[in-house]
């Protein structure tokens, strides 16, 4: 019971949306086809310098903030602990999101190099976790049992979930015409660490007992699903921790359509996609309903042979029997979490032709608006946000992108990016809830990526 008690803690209080909705649709930057591997292409080939292609971090929590609890101020820290609890639902979470990309590069096919065909590969590591509020056992914490005597604490609010893995993938482009292209990614999954305990059920309750007090009534049918982490404190270095790996297999989908000279849309399905865990697995289970009933007052006396560490002996056994775990090493799949992305898009402003000294749109527009939703499936329900942008090439060498957005978090999210071409270096900088970063303690969401590509033929 410990050993579940501690890796659940674990997995909140390191647990947000791997939404990147600056970098989807900005083609200048090649990391945009890890989200639309159906996207417009603008280079003939590139290599992402390793490690350092794309970083990207993400926290979330929904429904409170660090400030919340740690404000400086005259109101005592347990009653803004209560006032947490008593503010956040079942549907609140905690998240964490980050991919750093360790290899990844891409070239054109054909004979002209047309961009008619393009191959895309790497290989990224990824850490997701996602962790729900569970309230009826928070609130169970700071109210205790006397006074919610018949009243049914869930267990089915616990839902959590965490995973470190490697992707190793390629992808496939093709222009079809000067409307359409579209692509598919195939992904190899390779799980390092997994934890997940997303399925529990049952319940709590106190009710007023015929042989004391109390009677605490345990339904429980929890269960903590691990692979990765069986003998972990045993591991040597990195190597050895790279051969407990799991394998599993995903897919990406994506197009984009040009509906007017002026006018496009946009959409791609990412990771449909599962991993299977064989390895170095260890599953903790606790079902059974037990009624527990307390401490009886009364202590054995003479009358009996049992005496009072008997008496006490019993009463922790029992309490004891009712937490024992089983543990299994059964094999269990997990899928990766779907994301959905689809967008329209209005471009405007013809560039400035030296050559002719008149307005010329046949090297495309300086400006874009446009509208883009995001769906990810997460354990308790799908997760949305919806974007509204503004794009401007300032000049040859340097792309702005700017964002607004709502989703799970804030009403109020603004997020800015730049792309910069610098001779055959690309370098691209992107943060959003640009608001927060006034004051980090107030913010529920934030998150930053950068990278560093080699481009060649860049147009």
């Amino acid at each position: 019971m410990r050993k579940i008690s501690l890796l659940l803690l674990l997995i909140t209080c390191f647990s947000f949306s791997q939404n990147k909705q600056v970098l989807y649709g900005l083609s200048q930057t090649p990391q945009s086809l890890l989200i639309n591997p159906g996207g417009k292409i603008e280079n003939d080939w590139y290599f992402g310098i390793p490690f350092l292609s794309h970083i990207h971090a993400s926290v979330g929590l929904s429904g409170v903030t660090a400030y919340d609890l740690f404000a400086d101020n005259a109101v005592p820290f347990g009653e803004k602990v209560s006032n947490v609890i008593y503010s956040l639902d079942e549907n609140d979470f905690f998240g964490v999101n980050q991919q750093i990309e360790l290899l990844s590069g891409g070239f054109a096919l054909g004979k002209n190099l047309g961009r008619k065909k393009y191959i895309s590969f790497g290989v990224y590591l990824e850490t997701d976790v996602i962790a729900y509020f569970p309230k009826d056992i928070a609130e169970l914490g700071i109210e205790g049992n006397a006074s919610n005597i018949g009243r049914v604490f869930n267990l089915n609010q616990v839902k959590a979930s965490g995973e470190s893995l490697l992707v190793f993938h390629a992808g496939y482009t093709k222009k079809v015409s000067k409307k359409l292209n579209y692509g598919i990614r195939g992904k190899v999954y390779y799980s390092l660490i997994n934890m997940s305990s997303i399925n529990n059920k049952g319940s709590f309750t106190t009710r007023a007992g015929s042989d004391n007090f109390y009677d605490h009534i345990f339904d429980l049918d929890l269960e903590l699903r691990t692979s990765g982490i069986k003998g972990l404190d045993e591991a040597e270095g990195a190597g050895a921790l790279l051969k407990r790996g799991n394998l599993g297999l995903g897919v990406d989908f994506g197009f984009t359509y040009t509906l007017t000279k002026q006018t496009t849309i946009d959409a791609s399905i990412q990771d449909i996609g599962f991993i299977r865990h064989s390895r170095n697995v260890e599953n903790y289970i606790i079902k059974d309903q037990y009624t527990f009933s307390g401490i009886n007052p009364l202590f054995p006396d003479g009358s009996t042979a049992e005496t009072a560490q008997e008496y006490w002996d019993v009463v922790e056994d029992n309490f004891d029997e009712l937490f024992q775990e089983t543990k299994t090493d059964n094999s269990y799949t997990t899928f990766r979490p779907v994301k959905l992305n689809a967008a329209l898009r209005y471009a405007f402003g013809n560039s400035y032709n030296e050559t002719c000294d008149c307005l010329d749109n046949s090297e495309g527009y300086l400006n874009e608006i446009g509208v883009q939703l995001y769906s990810i499936t997460r354990p308790r329900k799908i997760q949305n946000a919806l974007t509204v942008y503004y794009y401007r090439e300032l000049f040859n060498a340097l792309r702005f992108k700017g964002t607004y957005t709502i989703d799970s978090y804030s009403f109020k999210n603004l997020g800015v990016g730049v792309s910069t071409q610098m001779g055959p270096v690309n370098f691209y900088l992107m943060a959003d809830n640009l608001l927060s970063f006034q004051n980090l303690a107030k913010a529920k969401s934030t998150s930053v990526q950068l990278g560093f590509n080699y481009i060649f033929n860049q147009k």
